[in-house]
């Protein structure tokens, strides 16, 4: 059994969603370009978020870019593969921090959580949420835990019996609740995902 899933289970409620699965993280390279493509998919479906990564891909051979190769793409190339003005204003933004900022895989790896949201949300487009996501389907970070993302709200809304309606506190008992799960948050984020998909 995962080391994760018997310090889960010390909270009684969260025991009972935690079913089968066993969920594993990902170290992955070329952390920059996961950022972009984490823009990119934002408020498409997986289906669509696929096809226009892949249109992204084409326009440099099939190769994963530099920040720089993308910095040097024109605004109309990449709006040619559907994406918004906003998104290829967004995309432009994390090549130019990372080139600028010299942000490389080997680089972020040495920072905590914190330091990387801190960094990283420096740049205009990208916020708290889009950073958790890079640390843990990225960075392979297992202690996030995304306070701010719909789908946690709801999941613990309902197996907690939390009111949804006053946002600050619900905020505020969602990371107490939090706490318990420490130093395995990712686990748990992606049991409640799955949980709540299922449901």
């Amino acid at each position: 059994m995962a080391e994760y899933i018997s310090h889960l289970q010390k909270d009684r409620k969260f025991a009972a969603i935690i079913g089968d699965t066993i969920h594993e993280l990902k170290l992955r390279k070329n952390i920059p370009l996961r950022l972009m493509a984490s823009i990119m998919s934002q408020q498409l479906s997986t289906k669509v978020a696929r096809v226009i990564y892949h249109r992204f891909l084409d326009l440099y051979g099939g190769k994963e870019p530099k920040p720089a190769d993308v910095l040097a793409t024109p605004t109309e190339t990449l709006r040619a593969i559907g994406l918004s003005n906003a998104k290829v204003s967004y995309i432009h933004n994390v090549a130019a921090f990372c080139t600028e900022h010299k942000i490389t895989d080997r680089k972020l790896l040495t920072l905590d959580n914190e330091d990387i949201i801190a960094l990283l949300t420096q740049i205009k487009g990208v916020g708290r949420w889009t950073v958790e996501m890079l640390l843990m389907f990225s960075l392979g970070r297992e202690d996030v835990f995304a306070v701010d993302d719909l789908g946690i709200q709801q999941a613990m809304t309902r197996i907690y019996k939390l009111d949804a309606l006053n946002k600050k506190e619900l905020r505020e008992k969602m990371l107490k609740l939090s706490a318990r799960w420490s130093p395995y948050r990712t686990y748990a984020c992606l049991h409640l995902w799955g949980w709540k998909d299922e449901g």
